[in-house]
């Protein structure tokens, strides 16, 4: 071993810059011959950083990689929250529960847990990542790079795969395989093989959306209140919406998730230029929680630099607001004593909008203004604490907001959301205990048929028999009290969204635990940034 030890790091000495010598050579310390399933992520970045394309921008892995979500599944404190709840819920389930959330938050902890006949844990290794233990470090580092680039192809696309089913290498003893999708010569090979003790490989599959199906296709084993199992429940489905959609044609997961640039090379030491490398940014929604990691990064354990987060945030917004959905005024008239409004939004999204975590909504904000500037209308405005001002359910966690054909009353809003049901047909934001949608109006992706939709997919509720909300978009009236003397009206309709919905937040705050109750002070002291502007539309009509 001693002699593996020292090829490897005379090998990292010969081809890594100065730059990043201390950093390589550090990983293959770290490594000394040890052929682990797994390493941290700062074992790969140091050869996989200080990279730029053609046009000047970084487009580092490790990191652009550094500042995501994806890095910080195990730090999310709605995640912590969301299991200490379910945990004190259920107590009687608490491994398994412990067990199931680790899988695609905490991966490589819970692959070796499983490797030694063991269960994924989730506090125990936040608990020793806070005493400095560096054993929980292989926890805390989120979805590495060494979790994704080693899922083989075995079960792609087969139900057995979903819920963090995915296939590490199956055989001990031997270098483990990383896959990427660029060939890499036998001189390469060997340089990484001896510096890290991984062998690269090529392979398309990590290409494929049903790579991302893994952990993003997740069923939830609902429980009753003596821990018996009662359902299984899809909490989150966007790779069954998108391969029901027509993107599943022409687009998949990667290619809005994981944009390509056009060359640049994958690694800064002996890198070649490569045509058409995926970014490794995972741009989605959730701006909310990347800027709660960098305000609150002490508390949390969170190193990636400021900056990485920040940058991360930014490009959340841009993606957000210029690729996911339109909003268009049809028509505004007048008929009798009302003014007649008619709205279209678009989803652009190839799966639901919003799709995932169920917390998540999309509300439109309409707002009726006369040729004066005075207000005539409002509908869907959020208030400081993150709620929407009309709408039952964040008034009454009992109570829901249906789904809207025609709006003629403030108190009405049009919100796409997924709504969650007990056994008893009661709103709940549990995850073990929902066994069904009360309602999920959700807009749907182009090429969606919500007829042949399977139960896990399907639309609930009202909108299923809306006729205007079909693949790809919704129509909405609205009918406003005209008031006399009024010659025009200015009509401004924002569509918002929200990754954390008010009501999922407050109620964690009834737990008297620590990760609940830090969660609901975070969540109200940001309440007011905690929503982003989709799309808006402004038109001014003359109205005799």
């Amino acid at each position: 071993m001693a002699g593996n030890y020292t090829g490897r790091l005379l090998t990292c000495l010969t081809l890594a810059p100065l730059a990043f010598a201390w950093l390589a050579c550090a990983s293959v310390e770290a490594q000394s011959g040890d052929q682990s399933t797994f390493v941290t992520s700062d074992q790969c970045i140091a050869c996989h950083s200080n990279i730029t394309g053609p046009d000047g921008t970084d487009v580092s892995i490790g990191h652009v990689w550094r500042g995501s979500v994806m890095a910080h599944s195990a730090r999310d404190p709605y995640w912590q929250a969301s299991v200490r709840r379910e945990v004190t819920d259920h107590p009687d389930a608490r491994a398994e529960i412990e067990d199931t959330c680790s899988t695609c938050h905490m991966p490589m902890a819970r692959v070796l847990a499983k490797e030694n006949g063991g269960l994924g844990e989730v506090f125990a290794h936040l608990e020793a990542a806070r005493q400095g233990d560096e054993r929980a470090m292989l926890a805390l580092d989120g979805v590495s790079c060494t979790t994704c680039h080693q899922i083989r192809p075995d079960n792609f696309g087969e139900e057995s795969s979903f819920d963090g089913n995915f296939v590490i290498r199956s055989s001990t003893g031997t270098d483990p395989q990383i896959f990427g999708p660029f060939d890499v010569d036998d001189g390469r090979r060997r340089i990484m093989q001896s510096a890290t003790g991984f062998t690269p490989d090529s392979s398309a599959h990590l290409q494929e959306s049903e790579l991302c199906a893994t952990c993003h296709t997740l069923f939830t084993t609902s429980l009753d209140a003596e821990g018996r199992e009662t359902a299984r429940f899809p909490e989150q489905t966007p790779y069954l919406e998108w391969r029901h959609s027509a993107f599943s044609a022409t687009e998949s997961c990667q290619s809005c998730h994981m944009p390509e640039t056009s060359s640049a090379p994958i690694s800064s030491v002996l890198g070649e230029y490569r045509e058409n490398v995926s970014r490794h940014v995972f741009r989605g929604g959730n701006e909310f929680m990347l800027r709660l990691l960098d305000r609150y990064r002490d508390e949390l354990l969170v190193t990636a630099p400021s900056s990485d987060l920040q940058r991360a945030a930014e490009a959340t917004r841009e993606h957000l607001q210029t690729a996911t959905a339109q909003l268009e005024v049809l028509a505004v008239s007048r008929a009798e004593n009302q003014y007649v409004i008619d709205l279209k939004v678009s989803n652009l999204a190839g799966h639901k909008l919003p799709t995932a975590y169920p917390s998540r909504r999309a509300w439109i904000h309409l707002e009726v203004r006369d040729d004066g500037g005075d207000v005539v209308f409002e509908s869907g405005a959020m208030l400081p604490d993150g709620s929407i001002k009309g709408n039952d359910n964040d008034a009454d966690g009992s109570r829901f907001e249906p789904h809207y054909q025609v709006i003629d009353d403030p108190g009405q809003v049009q919100i796409y959301e997924p709504i969650i049901a007990d056994g008893s047909g009661g709103v709940t934001t549990g995850l073990l205990s929902a066994v069904t949608y009360a309602k999920d109006n959700r807009l749907l992706p182009e090429g969606f048929d919500k007829e042949s939709a399977e139960a896990a997919i399907m639309v609930h509720g009202a909108a299923r028999e809306d006729g205007d909300f079909q693949a790809g978009s919704d129509r909405v009236q609205y009918r406003v009290a005209a008031r006399p003397g009024v010659q025009g009206i200015v009509v401004r309709a924002r569509l918002m969204f929200q990754t954390i919905g008010f009501r999922w937040a407050q109620n964690l705050a009834p737990y008297d635990a620590h990760e609940t109750k830090r969660f609901v002070t975070y969540y109200d002291d940001n309440a007011s940034t905690s929503a982003v502007v989709l799309t808006e539309v402004m038109l001014r009509q003359d109205l005799p």
